[in-house]
Protein backbone atom coordinates (compact mmCIF):
# COMPACT_ATOMS: atom_id res chain seq x y z
CA UNK A 1 0.00 0.00 0.00
CA UNK A 2 1.35 3.66 -0.83
CA UNK A 3 0.80 4.92 2.86
CA UNK A 4 -0.10 8.32 1.11
CA UNK A 5 -3.84 7.17 1.18
CA UNK A 6 -3.29 7.25 4.89
CA UNK A 7 -2.17 10.99 4.29
CA UNK A 8 -5.06 11.94 1.81
CA UNK A 9 -7.40 11.10 4.90
CA UNK A 10 -6.14 13.98 7.16
CA UNK A 11 -8.10 17.12 6.75
CA UNK A 12 -10.81 14.98 4.52
CA UNK A 13 -12.75 13.60 7.17
CA UNK A 14 -14.15 12.44 9.45
CA UNK A 15 -14.61 9.33 8.09
CA UNK A 16 -15.86 6.04 9.42
CA UNK A 17 -14.01 3.46 9.59
CA UNK A 18 -16.25 0.01 10.03
CA UNK A 19 -15.39 -2.54 12.98
CA UNK A 20 -16.31 -5.61 10.35
CA UNK A 21 -15.59 -8.36 13.70
CA UNK A 22 -19.14 -6.94 14.89
CA UNK A 23 -20.97 -8.31 11.73
CA UNK A 24 -22.27 -11.51 10.95
CA UNK A 25 -18.79 -12.94 10.18
CA UNK A 26 -21.31 -15.99 8.75
CA UNK A 27 -21.71 -14.32 6.15
CA UNK A 28 -18.57 -11.93 6.14
CA UNK A 29 -18.35 -11.23 1.91
CA UNK A 30 -21.86 -9.85 2.00
CA UNK A 31 -21.64 -8.02 4.91
CA UNK A 32 -18.62 -6.45 3.56
CA UNK A 33 -20.40 -5.97 -0.48
CA UNK A 34 -23.19 -4.33 2.01
CA UNK A 35 -20.69 -1.77 3.75
CA UNK A 36 -19.04 -0.92 0.19
CA UNK A 37 -22.21 -0.23 -1.54
CA UNK A 38 -22.97 1.70 1.24
CA UNK A 39 -19.61 4.34 0.52
CA UNK A 40 -17.76 3.22 3.74
CA UNK A 41 -14.12 3.67 2.74
CA UNK A 42 -12.17 1.63 6.14
CA UNK A 43 -13.04 -1.70 7.06
CA UNK A 44 -11.27 -2.24 10.58
CA UNK A 45 -10.18 -5.28 11.99
CA UNK A 46 -10.02 -5.74 15.73
CA UNK A 47 -7.43 -8.76 16.34
CA UNK A 48 -7.23 -9.48 20.31
CA UNK A 49 -4.84 -12.07 21.53
CA UNK A 50 -6.36 -12.52 25.27
CA UNK A 51 -3.38 -11.61 26.98
CA UNK A 52 -2.76 -8.04 26.07
CA UNK A 53 -6.70 -7.71 26.95
CA UNK A 54 -9.13 -10.28 28.16
CA UNK A 55 -10.93 -11.16 24.77
CA UNK A 56 -9.67 -13.11 21.65
CA UNK A 57 -11.14 -12.71 18.40
CA UNK A 58 -9.39 -13.45 15.14
CA UNK A 59 -6.41 -13.87 13.07
CA UNK A 60 -4.53 -13.44 10.22
CA UNK A 61 -5.97 -15.79 7.99
CA UNK A 62 -9.16 -13.79 8.62
CA UNK A 63 -7.17 -10.60 7.50
CA UNK A 64 -6.62 -12.60 4.30
CA UNK A 65 -9.92 -13.48 3.80
CA UNK A 66 -11.43 -10.20 3.52
CA UNK A 67 -11.89 -9.46 -0.09
CA UNK A 68 -12.64 -5.65 -0.66
CA UNK A 69 -11.42 -2.72 -2.30
CA UNK A 70 -11.94 -0.49 1.25
CA UNK A 71 -8.35 0.08 2.95
CA UNK A 72 -7.95 -2.97 4.85
CA UNK A 73 -6.82 -1.01 9.00
CA UNK A 74 -5.74 -3.64 10.99
CA UNK A 75 -5.76 -2.65 15.36
CA UNK A 76 -3.65 -5.27 16.99
CA UNK A 77 -4.50 -5.25 20.30
CA UNK A 78 -2.03 -7.56 21.34
CA UNK A 79 1.11 -8.52 23.89
CA UNK A 80 4.98 -7.87 21.92
CA UNK A 81 3.11 -6.68 18.14
CA UNK A 82 6.50 -6.92 16.69
CA UNK A 83 6.66 -10.85 16.70
CA UNK A 84 3.12 -10.94 14.95
CA UNK A 85 3.21 -7.69 12.38
CA UNK A 86 4.87 -9.89 9.58
CA UNK A 87 1.78 -11.98 9.73
CA UNK A 88 -0.74 -9.40 8.96
CA UNK A 89 1.28 -7.54 6.53
CA UNK A 90 1.79 -10.70 4.86
CA UNK A 91 -2.48 -11.44 5.08
CA UNK A 92 -2.37 -8.34 3.31
CA UNK A 93 -3.39 -5.41 5.77
CA UNK A 94 -3.26 -1.70 4.82
CA UNK A 95 -3.00 -0.09 7.80
CA UNK A 96 -1.79 -1.68 10.83
CA UNK A 97 -2.19 -0.13 14.12
CA UNK A 98 -0.50 -1.61 17.16
CA UNK A 99 -0.83 -0.54 20.88
CA UNK A 100 1.99 1.49 22.35
CA UNK A 101 1.61 -0.29 25.96
CA UNK A 102 2.40 -3.84 24.29
CA UNK A 103 5.10 -3.27 22.80
CA UNK A 104 8.52 -2.98 24.20
CA UNK A 105 10.54 -1.22 21.46
CA UNK A 106 7.84 0.66 19.54
CA UNK A 107 10.54 2.46 17.18
CA UNK A 108 11.37 -1.18 15.97
CA UNK A 109 7.39 -2.52 15.24
CA UNK A 110 7.22 0.51 13.11
CA UNK A 111 10.74 0.45 11.51
CA UNK A 112 9.10 -3.44 10.27
CA UNK A 113 5.71 -2.13 9.06
CA UNK A 114 7.47 0.73 7.05
CA UNK A 115 10.17 -1.20 5.13
CA UNK A 116 7.22 -3.80 4.15
CA UNK A 117 5.80 -0.46 2.79
CA UNK A 118 2.28 -0.50 5.31
CA UNK A 119 0.55 2.42 7.16
CA UNK A 120 2.18 2.62 10.59
CA UNK A 121 -0.59 3.66 13.33
CA UNK A 122 0.10 3.61 17.21
CA UNK A 123 -2.87 3.05 19.30
CA UNK A 124 -3.28 4.89 22.81
CA UNK A 125 -5.29 3.21 25.56
CA UNK A 126 -7.12 5.68 27.97
CA UNK A 127 -4.39 5.77 30.86
CA UNK A 128 -1.85 6.37 28.93
CA UNK A 129 -0.54 9.94 28.14
CA UNK A 130 -0.97 11.25 24.98
CA UNK A 131 2.78 12.95 25.42
CA UNK A 132 4.03 9.01 25.14
CA UNK A 133 3.41 10.17 21.94
CA UNK A 134 5.83 12.30 21.18
CA UNK A 135 9.07 9.80 20.27
CA UNK A 136 7.66 7.97 17.71
CA UNK A 137 5.92 10.97 15.61
CA UNK A 138 8.79 11.07 12.84
CA UNK A 139 7.79 7.75 12.03
CA UNK A 140 4.49 7.73 12.44
CA UNK A 141 0.78 7.81 9.81
CA UNK A 142 -1.36 7.08 12.31
CA UNK A 143 -2.42 8.14 16.04
CA UNK A 144 -5.51 6.33 17.69
CA UNK A 145 -7.06 7.43 20.69
CA UNK A 146 -9.26 4.88 22.57
CA UNK A 147 -12.38 6.13 24.42
CA UNK A 148 -12.86 3.37 25.93
CA UNK A 149 -10.33 0.06 27.50
CA UNK A 150 -10.14 -2.42 25.27
CA UNK A 151 -11.38 -5.71 25.42
CA UNK A 152 -14.70 -5.25 27.23
CA UNK A 153 -18.43 -5.06 25.61
CA UNK A 154 -20.79 -2.38 26.65
CA UNK A 155 -18.44 0.69 27.87
CA UNK A 156 -19.26 4.23 27.49
CA UNK A 157 -17.75 6.78 25.63
CA UNK A 158 -15.15 8.15 28.12
CA UNK A 159 -15.66 12.13 29.17
CA UNK A 160 -11.99 12.91 28.64
CA UNK A 161 -11.57 11.70 25.58
CA UNK A 162 -12.03 15.20 23.99
CA UNK A 163 -8.68 16.42 26.04
CA UNK A 164 -7.19 13.88 24.59
CA UNK A 165 -7.69 14.02 20.95
CA UNK A 166 -7.02 17.75 21.31
CA UNK A 167 -3.44 17.25 22.54
CA UNK A 168 -2.64 14.65 19.73
CA UNK A 169 -3.64 17.02 17.82
CA UNK A 170 -1.63 19.59 18.96
CA UNK A 171 1.62 16.99 18.30
CA UNK A 172 0.70 16.01 15.27
CA UNK A 173 0.44 19.70 14.14
CA UNK A 174 3.78 20.20 16.16
CA UNK A 175 5.18 17.43 13.95
CA UNK A 176 4.48 18.66 10.58
CA UNK A 177 3.95 15.55 9.11
CA UNK A 178 0.48 14.58 7.52
CA UNK A 179 -0.27 12.31 10.30
CA UNK A 180 -4.00 11.17 10.60
CA UNK A 181 -6.13 11.11 13.54
CA UNK A 182 -8.54 8.13 14.78
CA UNK A 183 -11.05 7.35 17.78
CA UNK A 184 -12.45 4.24 18.89
CA UNK A 185 -14.50 3.06 21.11
CA UNK A 186 -17.82 3.52 22.49
CA UNK A 187 -19.22 5.23 19.02
CA UNK A 188 -23.01 5.28 19.07
CA UNK A 189 -25.85 6.27 16.29
CA UNK A 190 -26.65 8.48 19.43
CA UNK A 191 -23.40 10.72 20.38
CA UNK A 192 -21.15 9.80 16.79
CA UNK A 193 -22.39 13.79 15.89
CA UNK A 194 -20.62 15.04 18.86
CA UNK A 195 -17.52 12.78 18.20
CA UNK A 196 -17.19 14.22 14.65
CA UNK A 197 -16.97 17.27 16.34
CA UNK A 198 -13.62 16.50 18.35
CA UNK A 199 -11.91 17.22 15.08
CA UNK A 200 -10.24 13.38 14.14
CA UNK A 201 -9.75 12.16 11.18
CA UNK A 202 -11.28 9.16 11.05
CA UNK A 203 -14.00 7.34 13.09
CA UNK A 204 -13.96 3.73 14.29
CA UNK A 205 -17.47 1.66 14.71
CA UNK A 206 -18.67 -1.35 14.64
CA UNK A 207 -21.44 -2.86 16.83
CA UNK A 208 -23.53 0.32 16.19
CA UNK A 209 -23.59 -0.70 12.59
CA UNK A 210 -23.89 -4.42 12.81
CA UNK A 211 -27.26 -4.56 15.64
CA UNK A 212 -28.91 -7.26 14.46
CA UNK A 213 -31.09 -4.63 12.46
CA UNK A 214 -30.75 -3.14 9.24
CA UNK A 215 -26.76 -2.40 8.83
CA UNK A 216 -27.06 -0.62 5.61
CA UNK A 217 -29.48 1.67 6.98
CA UNK A 218 -27.33 2.17 10.08
CA UNK A 219 -24.30 2.94 7.87
CA UNK A 220 -26.27 5.82 6.28
CA UNK A 221 -27.67 7.08 9.53
CA UNK A 222 -24.07 7.80 11.17
CA UNK A 223 -22.87 8.60 7.83
CA UNK A 224 -25.57 11.58 7.31
CA UNK A 225 -24.41 12.33 11.33
CA UNK A 226 -20.79 12.38 10.71
CA UNK A 227 -22.20 15.51 8.28
CA UNK A 228 -24.34 16.95 10.55
CA UNK A 229 -22.04 16.91 13.56
CA UNK A 230 -19.54 18.92 11.95
CA UNK A 231 -21.60 21.15 10.27
CA UNK A 232 -22.86 22.02 13.65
Amino acid sequence: MDTSVLADLVGDGPILSVGIVSADLGHLSDELALMERGGARLVHVDVMDGVFCPMMTVGPPFVKAIRTSMVKDVHLMVDDPLAKVDWFVDAGADLLTFHLEGAPQPHRVLHVLGRAGVARGVALNPSTPVDALEPLLDALDYVLILAIDPGWGGQAFLDGTARRVDRARELIERSGRPIALGVDGGVTRENIGAVARLGADVIVTGSAIFDGRDAAANLALMQRSLEEGVLA
